[in-house]
């Protein structure tokens, strides 16, 4: 085997054996020893991780692919960097007769002053797993790297087919980097060893160790994180911009993504009511939607603008004649139980008629709000009424509508 190590001979390590496995790769797990991996690279550039990659190479045997990789002892047993310079091969064992059963593969270091194997040397080796009902892959050995997990099945040779091996590997690498580098994670996300540890996701976000958990860090300070980024992800700081896939920019509070400029903020009634009432109501005969409402949330500016308006039309009560009324449509703004503006008639949209008859007219107006609460709540609800009893004020296609400025 072709697999080369430092530090494990007692004798015949060779200049070559030493360059090939300086691989500087300490990613820590506490003040002593470093993560166990495969150093992270590939030959085009286009792959997180290909050192170590295992395929077919016939019915019951691999190919395990070159690559470097780290492999930490016990606490005091320091860390054994290894490297295979070229591919190697390993040949699985004929399944069970009745069972499956899943066996591991390991970049193992036999180190006889610690395990008294009277060896030496690394090695590529199958940790063959117990054939049974639900086979459990066995435990990795001492001083050892898994690198995949196989599946043999009841009755696998080479003769059969052998392994399946679209559908039996599972990868178990995982990478590391040097001391201070950015880890890419491919496989399980582990606990960072230090505050300020940084590691790139398999979803392309850039993350930070804060001593408890991994926090995504901004794409760019002051920037907007892109679409990439998983849509469940909380934001870094109050105050962080995202794009959505559906398009509008959010903003983060502090505890959940909101839009980053909400509005405008619209609702309106296609069908039609009127009142014969002379105060201002909010509810008229016939419409089947009653009241008009909309709730809007005030921008950090203070300032929104307010528009509504209708169709109206005029209509006397039958055997009145020859009486002149307007129909009027105004708001009332309200903030929880406080009304902060009344309806009027100086503020409202209204329409005129003569003792004549007149035809349909629409009318609206528009308004500016200002020394609105950043972040509060306002209801505007619409209210109607007519100038003489005995004249029904029509109202029909009625709008609202709250743009905030920003």
């Amino acid at each position: 085997m072709n697999l080369r190590s430092s530090w494990v001979a007692e004798t015949g390590q060779t200049r070559e054996d030493t360059r090939l496995n300086q691989v500087g790769a300490t990613t820590m797990i506490n003040p002593v020893q470093v993560r166990s991996g495969v150093l992270p690279g590939s030959y085009d550039g286009k792959y997180r991780l290909s050192g170590f990659w295992m395929d077919k190479a016939s019915a019951m045997t691999a190919i395990v692919s070159e690559g470097r990789a780290v492999i930490q002892g016990d606490i005091s047993q320091g860390v054994y960097p290894v490297a295979l310079p070229a591919s190697a091969q390993v040949t699985f064992a004929a399944g069970d007769a009745q069972y499956g059963r899943i066996d591991l593969v390991v970049l193992r270091i036999y180190d006889n002053l610690y395990d008294g194997s009277t060896r030496n040397e690394a090695k590529v080796e199958i940790v063959q797993g117990v054939p049974g009902q639900a086979p459990k892959a066995p435990a990795a050995p001492p001083r050892s790297l898994p690198l995949y997990e196989v599946t043999v099945p009841a009755g696998a040779s080479g003769g059969n087919g052998g392994i399946p091996w679209n559908t039996s590997l599972k990868d178990l690498r995982t990478p590391v980097v040097a001391l201070g580098g950015i880890l890419p994670v491919e496989g399980p996300v582990l606990p960072g060893a230090h505050p300020g540890q940084y590691q790139d996701t398999a979803n392309n976000q850039l993350q930070r160790w804060d001593g408890g958990q991994w926090v995504a860090y901004p794409e760019a300070l002051g920037g907007i994180v892109p679409t990439s980024v998983n849509a469940t992800t909380a934001g870094s700081y109050t105050g962080q911009y995202r794009a959505t896939a559906a398009g509008p920019i959010q903003r983060w509070s502090g505890a959940a993504w909101a839009p980053a400029y909400p509005g405008p903020y619209f609702n309106d009634s296609l069908d039609g009511g009127y009142t014969l009432s002379t105060t201002f109501v909010n509810t008229l005969v016939d419409r089947a939607e009653n009241p008009l409402a909309l709730s809007f949330v005030a921008p950090e500016s203070r300032q929104a603008i307010l528009s509504f308006g209708s169709k109206t039309e005029l209509s006397l009560n039958s055997g009145t004649t020859g009486v002149a009324s307007s129909a009027l449509m105004c708001v009332r703004i309200t903030q929880g139980a406080t009304v902060l503006r009344e309806v009027d008639d100086e503020l409202s949209a209204f329409a005129s008629k003569s003792s004549s008859a007149t035809d349909a007219v629409s009318v609206s107006t528009t308004q500016r709000l200002s020394g609105l609460t950043p972040g509060a709540t306002y209801t505007v609800t619409a209210y109607y009424r007519s100038t003489n009893a005995n004249v029904r004020a029509w109202f029909d296609n009625s709008f609202l509508q709250v743009t905030p400025q920003y």
